[in-house]
């Protein structure tokens, strides 16, 4: 097989070393992993049997139709049933379990995708329009296998639990969350950009990942080994031995480095001067609590409430269930902090791919326009977390805020929220902080109005970056023009970090630039003393904290926020590095 070298845009560093598994976009609708060798047969028999209670299902039908019913309705379902006896629906399948350890529906949705592509080809229009009978009677088999679902099998099954690769045209951040907990590292994607949700997804889940790759995924066959570069966004596919070699020496070398980064666990963070910093974990579900403590987080930044209300097929958890969520977050920090975003959908972020139609939506109904315009449900979120902080500290961060009405109808709408819950007699703190998302420029340029009403700050650089520089963050296109060291972005997080220490108010960066150890030193010399990032990259982040002198590094930051001149400043945040 040629080897051949794809370029794009990291996103998540570190090595992957693995084989391809191509991801089609109808196989993102279920559940899909890899089946360790001894479980295969009980895989092949799950889909089987699936498909048998759908022939009986087809049968009852047929038998059930009354005697009145247009013949075309038994002719359409005698066609569904010799689609469901078709060997290319029956056994192929079936074949691709074997062959590529992938679980039921997954395989059937390979399949059917094939099955797809090839009507598409067919001239005939109504020969190509039988593909919907397929596709149909495909979702009647996913609908019997999702039934009978087994439990995802653990990290570290079998041999191919090691070495999945996802390659795929796209991955939605809902997508992502299946990968969650999965044996897979890492992922290559034919768009996005560096700060696009599913590039901060790959991140949180500490995976090597390149996105941009434009044609990825038709070129990249199914089972080619796969060298993803994670720190320069190359693939390799197809790589020699001696390349092979090479990339196994380097992942090795980065393997020793983090182990001995975990020595500095219960290590404080404090800067060589003896300044004392906070660091805090980005965690997008409770089961991200562990990793956060795990890493030694003073508490969690930021608890992306959104990701509890995507993927559920548009259900909208109801204030119960998030008060569950909320509350094990809680729990589980231990007494730590805990700083709840409210829901921040829109953007990249729908809470239904189907219902957001605006031409750009990232200046659309998002965020808290979307809360304000819906106050039923944000009222039950906001009593959802009020009445979490009953169980411990608990901070809420309103985002996208831009207009002191905004501020003044959200802290109201707490107000209310308060207000029923004393009525109902609910426990809740009474005291909890309501604090300030700052990632518009207009938030940045009006800080009085901001410092006046809320408790704290956090500054959101992922999108606070993408509207100063009126930059699509999703559009790979126009990532190269994404730069947190513009001037103009430096500007105003310095104002953002000085007015909140001017008021005597928290201020955190929450975003990713919290988290990246080549600005840390530049942070800390703008002022910053509150980084909230995800637990993966919080030792990282330590260990330049304990080696950086904050006296040397002051003066240096002031002569880099005096320049105007992107390559004069790219230069002196490098030279920070050194001192």
């Amino acid at each position: 097989m040629a080897s051949f070298t794809l370029h794009g845009i990291p996103v998540s560093r570190g090595i992957a070393i693995g084989r391809a598994h191509l991801l089609a976009a109808a196989a993102l609708e279920v559940k899909h992993y890899l089946v360790a060798e001894e479980h295969l047969e009980a895989e092949v028999q799950r889909l089987q049997q699936a498909l048998v209670a759908v022939h009986k299902e087809l049968q009852t039908l047929w038998l059930d139709l009354p005697k009145d019913a247009p013949t075309e309705l038994g002719a359409f379902i005698d066609v569904h049933a010799l689609i469901l006896s078709d060997p290319m629906i029956s056994e192929a399948p079936l074949d691709i379990i074997r062959s590529r350890h992938y679980n039921a529906e997954w395989a059937l949705l390979t399949q059917i995708d094939e099955l797809s592509a090839q009507f598409d080809e067919i001239e005939d229009p109504y020969l190509r329009e039988r593909k919907a009978d397929i596709q149909q009677v495909a979702e009647r088999v996913l609908k019997v296998l999702m039934g009978s679902a087994q439990p995802l099998p653990a990290v570290g099954d079998g041999e191919y639990q090691a070495q999945m690769i996802v390659v795929a045209h796209d991955i939605s951040p809902a997508d992502m969350l299946q990968f969650r907990d999965r044996s897979f590292i890492g992922f290559v994607t034919d768009v996005g950009g560096q700060n696009s949700h599913t590039a901060i997804v790959a991140r949180s889940l500490d995976i090597p990942a390149a996105v941009g790759m434009s044609q990825a995924s038709t070129l990249v066959e199914q089972d080619d080994w796969i060298i993803i570069d994670g720190d320069a966004g190359v693939v390799i596919v197809n790589p020699s031995a001696l390349v092979l070699e090479q990339y196994r020496e380097r992942q090795n070398a980065l393997q020793r480095a983090r182990k001995k980064l975990n020595k500095l666990k219960k290590t404080p963070a404090v800067t060589k001067d003896g300044t004392p910093i906070t660091l805090l974990a980005n965690i997008e579900l409770p089961d991200d609590c562990a990793a956060a403590m795990e890493a030694g987080a003073n508490g969690v930044g930021l608890f992306r409430s959104e990701f509890l209300f995507m993927g559920r097929n548009s259900r909208i958890p109801s204030e119960d269930e998030q008060f569950e969520q909320y509350k094990r977050a809680v729990l589980a920090m231990k007494g730590r902090p805990v700083t709840i975003r409210t829901l921040d959908i829109g953007a990249d972020k729908p809470l239904d791919q189907t219902e957001h139609t605006a031409l750009n939506p990232a200046l659309g109904l998002r965020a808290i326009r979307y809360c304000l315009a819906e106050p039923q449900l944000f009222l039950a979120q906001l009593r959802a977390i009020l009445r979490a902080s009953a169980f411990g500290k608990v901070r809420i961060l309103i985002p996208m805020l831009a207009h002191a009405f905004e501020i003044d109808q959200s802290l109201a709408m707490v107000a209310q929220a308060k207000a029923e819950l004393r009525e109902q007699g609910v426990k809740f703190d009474e005291d909890v902080e309501v604090g300030a998302m700052i990632e518009i420029p207009a938030a940045a340029l009006a800080l009085p109005m901001f410092v006046k009403r809320m408790d704290f700050l956090s500054i959101g650089t992922n999108d606070l970056i993408q509207y100063t520089l009126a930059i699509d963050r999703v559009d790979y296109e126009v990532a190269h023009l994404y730069n947190p060291l513009h001037p103009a972005v430096l500007q105003l997080i310095a104002m953002t970090i000085a007015a909140g220490h001017k008021a005597g108010i928290d201020v955190a960066v929450c975003g990713e630039m919290a988290g990246d150890v080549k600005l840390t030193r530049l942070l800390l010399g703008m002022g910053l003393r509150e980084f909230s990032m995800h637990p993966a990259q919080l030792l990282s982040v330590k260990q330049e904290i304990l080696n950086s002198d904050l006296a040397r590094l002051a003066p240096q930051t002031r002569k880099i926020m005096r320049s105007m001149e992107p390559d004069a400043i790219a230069d002196a945040v490098q030279q920070l590095q050194l001192m």
